[in-house]
């Protein structure tokens, strides 16, 4: 008689257990799946913020580049057409703005190409550009650039030659000092064969005409206008790229 209480006792706890078990782990499993699902929102929603994030900073960046490289277009163009280095159609001449509307907006556009493409070349090739990054430099860098603008439309050299490599000196003289870096040279020398060509084309279409030109159908100096003009943007994107935080140069 005991040892069948004991096999009747065994037999009717056995299930009570197994039950308390199961419904314990189906609470763990539960309780599991709640926390990786409230894991996953919250990574999602970090994920989706900070893509956010990037896009809006993209986004300024581009817009400041874009201003920056329409105001010196304009800028330096005035200063051609005054000094009769680029000739326009005499009907499209009425006015300051309708004089070669166009030049700003599309130099705003490859200044903001240009300006956003130097950051993520120096991050693509794992080389972080640090040689003077600091705003005061940037602002050096586009007084220079600036000058070497000037300088293709003042200086009287006997032939258009001997002008072209002074520029190309200078435009070298600029690249090493505020930029020394292989990504910086490449693009650069990439803008100046691009734009250059570009340019090329619109002057066969008589868009507009060049005085004197003697490298196909424009000045052989401009290259080099070009160069310089790529590597002052480029400085630019990487500093905005920093936001603006400064620090202290390696020279």
């Amino acid at each position: 008689m005991p040892r069948l209480e004991e096999h009747c006792w065994s037999c009717s706890c056995a299930p009570r257990v197994e039950t308390k078990h199961s419904s314990g782990a189906n609470w763990l499993a539960s309780k599991a799946e709640e926390m990786m699902s409230i894991i996953t929102s919250v990574l999602s929603n970090a994920y989706g913020s900070l893509h956010d994030v990037r896009t809006a900073n993209l986004i300024r960046r581009g817009l400041v580049l874009f201003t920056v490289g329409a105001f010196l277009a304009l800028v330096l163009n005035l200063l051609q057409i005054q000094r009769h280095v680029t000739l326009f159609p005499e009907e499209v001449m009425t006015t300051l703005f309708s004089s070669a509307w166009w030049i700003p907006p599309c130099c705003g556009t490859g200044a903001a190409v240009v300006g956003l493409l130097y950051p993520c070349l120096d991050s693509h090739l794992g080389e972080p550009h640090k040689f003077k990054r600091e705003w005061a430099s940037v602002m050096r860098c586009i007084a220079v650039f600036v000058g070497i603008n000037h300088a293709s439309v003042k200086l009287d050299f006997d032939n258009n030659v001997q002008l072209s490599l002074t520029l190309a000196a200078l435009s070298l003289g600029l690249w090493w000092t505020f930029d020394r870096s292989r990504s910086g040279f490449g693009l650069g020398i990439t803008t100046a064969v691009l734009a250059t060509v570009f340019t090329q084309l619109l002057v066969y279409n008589g868009v507009y005409q060049y005085t004197s030109p003697d490298f196909l159908y424009v000045r052989s100096w401009l290259p080099c206008i070009f160069f310089s003009g790529g590597v002052t943007v480029g400085n630019i994107g990487r500093q905005l790229a920093m936001g603006g935080v400064e620090k202290p140069h390696m020279d």
